[in-house]
């Protein structure tokens, strides 16, 4: 699905973030953005999402214009996964009823299966508040499966190997390149490596977008 973008702007108090910008992906495509920490790339991602509203400007997912609506077609992973005080099935499922064998897909796609396996309960396992209960890198790993899981035409990635080591992230990043083909995908790094899959990369500086 295509996502276009028309002079959003938008301010944390009087900081402003993103300055008129103007974006279009188009329907299947894999769009890098590279930027400083604290630039707005996060903050874009959220924006595209809607899990913050633009007050200026236009955001759309093909006829999707409202937060609400283009929450339906997003997945989205972020740095910093954040899990529910519940089992692992369930911050895959987030409550949905899911066939067994599309979570056993997912799970193997972001690499879980192995770890799984090791745990008496399996997919039952309680994470502990906060995810307390498993690492930085399985937490990013159930939100991919997660991602993975709710099948989105439009998956917006932040940092989503960010906590795990170099192996694990190469595969990882071929996963998601085979998972989220045909899919409109765009990336979020600081790392220009972690964008290899991607068919263009962009740079956001200054609240604006430039070629990379």
């Amino acid at each position: 699905m295509r996502i276009q973008i028309e002079g959003l702007t938008f301010s944390y108090g009087e900081k402003r973030i993103l300055e008129d910008l103007r974006l279009t992906v188009e329907s299947g495509e894999r769009v890098g953005l590279l930027g400083v920490s604290g630039g707005g790339k996060s903050t874009l991602l959220k924006l595209i999402s809607g899990l913050y509203e633009a007050k200026t400007g236009t955001i759309s997912i093909e006829n999707a214009k409202t937060a609400a609506e283009r929450r339906q077609l997003v997945a989205m992973v972020m740095q910093n996964a954040p899990l529910f005080p519940t089992s692992i099935r369930e911050n895959i499922t987030c409550g949905h009823p899911l066939w067994e064998e599309w979570l056993e897909a997912a799970c193997r796609a972001a690499q879980l299966s192995d770890w799984l396996a090791t745990l008496p309960e399996g997919p039952d396992t309680f994470v502990g508040e906060r995810g307390g209960r498993v690492s930085g890198g399985q937490a990013q790993r159930i939100a991919i499966a997660r991602a993975i899981a709710k099948d989105a035409p439009v998956i917006l990635l932040d940092e989503p190997t960010s906590a795990l080591d170099g192996e694990t992230t190469g595969a990882l990043l071929t996963a998601l390149e085979n998972l989220t083909r045909g899919k409109t995908v765009l990336h979020v790094s600081h790392r220009p490596e972690t964008l290899r899959d991607c068919t263009r990369v962009l740079r956001l500086e200054g609240g604006r977008l430039y070629a990379e």
